[in-house]
């Protein structure tokens, strides 16, 4: 990694970001990172349990989201998803 680019720290991102996680993202549609389907996350399963929510691809069950609350912090994994979408208006 070169240090001589210019570059912003992860704080130039909070607007941008806010946006995308200040909207019903039940409404977005995601690609399952493990068979490829798109659809909108409202389709996946959820499965809660003692470690949090599971949303679960509705084509080959592989965890798309989990949300775990450990009461001082949640944390949201969304390693099964290859990428989310949002529509505006």
């Amino acid at each position: 990694m070169t240090d001589n680019l210019d570059y912003l720290d992860g704080n130039a991102a909070a607007g941008p970001l806010s946006e995308f996680f200040a909207i019903d993202v039940v409404s977005a549609r995601g690609r399952c990172a493990s068979c490829g389907r798109i659809d909108a996350l409202a389709t996946a399963r959820l499965y809660p349990n003692s470690h949090g929510l599971l949303l679960r691809c509705p084509g080959c069950a592989e965890i798309l989201m989990r949300l775990v609350d450990t009461g001082d912090s949640v944390c949201l994994d969304l390693h099964g998803l290859s990428f989310i979408e949002l529509r505006r208006g």
